[in-house]
Parts: C-alpha cells; sequence; structure tokens
C-alpha cells in the first residue's frame, strides 16, 4: 500500500500538473467497490469545478475545488436526512475530492488518445484537454467527495516530541502495531515503520508504554527523517507503485531492514530477522536494535 512518502510524491506531482484546471466531465466504471460515495454525487460535484489545489492528508489525496456552492448537499447527514432527504448545504464549506490509493490504486495524468488501462474505474476530463485517471487492479482504493475532509490521526512530519511522546504513553500494543495505527499518526505504514525502528535502536515487538522517553526521542526524529528523505527520492518502488506521472521512486535502494530477511544488517552484519506482529510483517536486527 501506498504510504506517506509515495502518496506525497504523487500529490506534488498533480498539484504541479493540474491545480488550476477545470474538471469538465467525470466517467466511473461499473465497480461498485471503489465508490464510497454515490456515483451521481461523486459526477455531481466535481463537473463544472476548478481544482485549487491538490494535497496529502493521511495517505488520502485531497483535490480541493472551487465553484462548489451548489453541491454540498452530501455533508452531515443526519440519519434521517441519510434515508432519503437531503442534507442542508454548509455555507462557506467548499468540496474535495479524496481519493484512497489502497493496495495497487494509481492516481494519473494521460493524454486521451492513450490507450485506457485495464482496471481504470474513473476518469476526469480536464478542460485543458488531458486526463485524471484512476487505475486499481485489486479494488481496494476509494473515492469519495467530501467537505472539511478529516482523517484523524496526527501529521508524523509535524507533531512536537512532546506531542509525540504523549502519542504513545501507556500502550500496551507492540510500538509497531501502534505506529501503524493511523487514528494515532496518519500516513506511516509498514516500510517506514521498520526503518524507522532500526534506526531508533527499537524492536518492533517492544510494548509501547515500555519505551523510555530516550527511546521515543530517538524514534520522534527518525520517523521524520527517514519520511524525508523517501518524499525527496519519491517513495518506495517495491511492486508496483509509479507517481502521477508514471515513474518509480528510489527510496528502496536505501532499505536497510524492510524487505532484507536473512540478508547480513549494513550496520553489523547480523542476519535480519523478520516477524508476524498484527499480521503485518516486521523486519528488524536482532543485535542493532533492542
Amino acid at each position: 500500500m501506498p504510504e506517506l512518502p509515495e502518496v506525497e510524491t504523487i500529490a506534488r506531482g498533480l498539484a504541479k500538473r493540474v491545480t488550476g484546471d477545470v474538471i469538465e466531465s467525470v466517467w466511473l466504471g461499473s465497480k461498485p467497490e471503489p465508490l464510497k460515495s454515490p456515483a451521481k454525487e461523486i459526477a455531481r460535484v466535481l463537473e463544472g469545478n476548478r481544482i485549487s489545489g491538490v494535497r496529502r492528508v493521511g495517505k488520502h489525496i485531497v483535490f480541493d475545488l472551487e465553484g462548489v456552492a451548489r453541491t454540498l448537499s452530501f455533508t452531515k447527514k443526519t440519519p434521517k436526512e441519510s434515508a432519503g432527504k437531503r442534507a442542508h448545504p454548509i455555507k462557506g464549506e467548499k468540496a474535495q475530492w479524496v481519493v484512497h490509493l489502497g493496495m495497487t490504486g494509481r492516481m494519473l495524468v494521460a493524454d486521451p488518445t492513450e490507450v485506457l488501462a485495464k482496471h481504470t474505474h474513473a476518469v476526469a476530463t480536464l478542460k485543458s484537454g488531458r486526463e485524471l485517471r484512476f487505475v486499481d487492479p485489486r479494488r481496494l482504493g476509494r473515492l469519495s467527495v467530501a467537505s472539511g475532509f478529516e482523517p484523524g490521526g496526527k501529521e508524523p512530519l509535524d507533531i512536537s516530541l512532546g506531542d509525540f511522546i504523549s502519542l504513545f504513553r501507556g500502550r500496551k500494543t507492540p510500538i509497531k502495531s501502534a505506529l501503524l495505527n493511523q487514528k494515532l499518526l496518519r500516513g506511516v505504514g509498514n516500510i517506514y515503520a521498520d526503518e524507522s525502528l532500526f534506526r531508533s535502536g527499537i524492536r518492533p515487538k517492544r510494548k509501547a508504554s515500555s519505551l523510555a522517553k530516550d527511546d521515543l526521542s530517538r524514534l520522534h526524529p527518525a520517523i521524520q527523517d527517514v519520511l524525508r528523505e523517501a518524499i525527496a527520492l519519491g517513495g518506495s518502488t517495491v511492486s508496483d507503485y509509479v507517481d502521477s506521472d508514471g515513474e518509480e521512486g528510489f527510496f528502496q535502494l536505501r532499505h536497510r531492514v524492510y524487505g532484507r530477511e536473512d540478508e547480513p544488517c549494513l550496520v553489523c552484519k547480523t542476519p535480519i530477522k523478520r516477524v508476524v506482529i498484527g499480521g503485518r510483517s516486521s523486519h528488524y536486527c536482532p543485535k542493532c536494535q533492542k
């Protein structure tokens, strides 16, 4: 699944290429799984509106839209409204197109003459003549419209050390599981949790509550450094991840533990081990990490 650096890379690429463009029409495929909002609602919110910006929020790509005063009936529905009546628009709010890539989703800018890839589930035709295409073979990604989108969790690149320490104090789950909890930190996934724990010398199975202030004071900058380095290198391509231009990332060339089971540690030469924690693979060095 694309994690924070990959989603940030894609969002930045999309922002450079489509900000200011107008969505003229929207085509949505017949598969229901990718649609978190009704197809008619997505089309109604998007069509005719200008993309004022594209940014990452957690692991989501958010397209901010302008000219949408008439499109906010989807916000804040009561149970009665959800049963059939429309919700009332929120004055002053603007709409957003929210994209979650899931495991295999791609958001690409394409020329209309390019062959439509198999598993394309959405095409937004832009006034500039280009198309925004959402392609997702496994259909685990999600498309929705929202207003004031907020997925919860703290932003790992912005969180202060004090707030970071408070976030994990008293939690009895393994620190690896806590790092993957999107309600705590949003955007951190398997790759960057493993790499951050290695750099801070902490084993992934250790309970978060067992970590001293000094441990968390090492982990906090390690997470931020790893994420920033990965963003600078366009993310990690370990399966089929590509950015909005179809280009692969390069941070996988800097992985120190992730995906290196039985290979020698780059620091001490001890073979890297793999364990399963909460159903997720975790990689660590048994000598460098305590």
